[in-house]
């Protein structure tokens, strides 16, 4: 699909410059930029990948720990990885 974009002058003419020292068409690099920033800036994976960071999981053992005295926090912790 063929669009229009404006950009300031010194984009385009870095971004020519990029393109011919890459030996890859203007449209091409349009098109790796833009699927970069999608990628990066997805607020769907971004909200699956907290929610996998920020399971139940998480949440419980992170009330263990809370309540727990300094013994309790040595037990739980024994098998943890520094």
């Amino acid at each position: 699909m063929k669009t229009a974009i404006s950009l300031p002058d010194q984009v385009f003419y870095e971004a020519e410059e990029t393109a011919h020292y890459m030996g890859i068409p203007r449209s091409k690099l349009y098109l790796n930029a833009l699927l970069e920033y999608l990628e990066k800036n997805n607020r769907k994976k971004i909200t699956e990948k907290l929610n996998e960071v920020y399971n139940d999981d998480y949440y419980k053992e992170f009330k263990l720990i809370e309540s727990a005295g300094l013994e309790s926090i040595r037990e739980i912790t024994k098998n943890d990885v520094w």
